[in-house]
């Protein structure tokens, strides 16, 4: 990965975004998606005159100072994120439709890595891709350990979203198919082997739709990270790993007591790290990593359950080192199918 390049296509995205928002007077995410298409397609897209000439000449003169191609997907990826961060604050997202945070993000897929490598065949899913941003991070660093094909899918029930996500794998020319539905409603992809998804955090509406779960409230709406949990299990084939981002006090709130109730008899659940405090605003706001396991295929509960808190990323020894021993006790606890 080059900064130099990243610096430089993001200084692309988002003055040819910035013209395209002024040209056609839309937000800066639409003018993102906008722009994006351009790039892909090789050429400024005119429709009713919008943009004029003399925007269109300008914005062909800036494509040709990022060769896009020639980069490699982390390049690109990172150009993407720093365009979205720069929509969150002009555009005012909201915080359930926020990108996951790199740190993140490579830490979750450095995880999975130790676990998928060299395998001859995996099934990758994100239930709530968003942006893509989780996805493609994960995904670019399985490229490099599993020895055979990846089939990545992403679900996301925002059009906008699904739209930046696929701009976003496909100029990072990472091949990933994307399907617009709710996520609690039958899954339109195939069972998966492995499930990331950075869970959002509040009330499911539809309270039909979430009776057929076993983690639905008994009274008002429910949790839709309880539910989203479940329907990541059901989607995972056995011996199946998820990895999910999801509040630290996921177990120790009132409405956890159904998904307490489900979860013995459906899943192990193998870890749940805390990340450092000082990445949030609050301790109520604090995250932390969860991984799950689907029985089935020899997976079994491991007998020392994963629990700790990163150290702060300001002190590289001590993160690294506590890294490795999560890395460490992956190897030697959880088994997955090899394929």
């Amino acid at each position: 990965m080059s900064q130099e390049q990243t610096e430089t296509l993001f200084k692309v995205l988002d003055e040819s975004t910035t013209t395209l928002q002024t040209a056609l007077a839309t937000s800066y995410m639409d003018a993102f998606i906008e722009t994006g298409d351009n790039l892909l397609n090789g050429e400024v897209q005119v429709e009713d005159g919008r943009p004029d000439a003399a925007t269109v000449k300008q914005l062909t003169a800036l494509y040709q100072q990022a060769p896009w191609q020639s980069y490699d997907a982390e390049t690109v990826r990172r150009a993407v994120q720093l365009a979205m961060l720069k929509a969150i604050r002009v555009d005012e997202i909201q915080a359930n439709h926020q990108l996951t945070p790199d740190t993140i993000a490579y830490i979750m897929g450095y995880l999975v890595t130790r676990l998928e490598h060299n395998k001859q065949h995996l099934t990758l899913l994100d239930l709530t891709v968003g942006t893509g941003n989780l996805l493609t991070a994960v995904l670019s660093q399985l490229n490099a350990v599993v020895a055979g094909t990846i089939e990545a899918y992403g679900v996301d029930n925002d059009d906008t979203m699904l739209a930046i996500a696929q701009l976003s794998s496909e100029l990072q020319q990472l091949p990933v198919n994307y399907v617009h539905q709710d996520a609690l409603d039958p899954l339109l992809v195939p069972a998966s082997d492995l499930v990331v998804a950075d869970l959002p955090i509040g009330y499911y509406p539809v309270d039909a739709n979430a009776a057929g779960y076993q983690t639905h409230a008994t009274e008002g709406h429910s949790f839709v990270h309880h539910l989203l949990l479940e329907q990541a299990v059901r989607q995972l084939t056995p011996g199946g790993i998820g990895v999910f981002l999801v509040p630290s006090q996921l177990f120790q709130t009132e409405e956890a007591k159904g998904l307490l109730k489900w979860l013995p008899n459906n899943a192990y659940l193998q870890g749940l790290l805390n990340l450092p405090g000082e990445l949030f605003a609050n301790a109520n706001a604090q995250k932390a990593i969860l991984i799950l396991q689907k029985p089935g295929a020899g997976a079994k509960q491991v007998k020392q359950v994963m629990l700790g808190e990163f150290p702060s990323f300001k002190d590289q020894s001590a993160f690294q080192k506590f890294v490795a021993e999560i890395v460490q006790w992956e190897e030697q606890n959880l088994m997955t199918k090899r394929a």
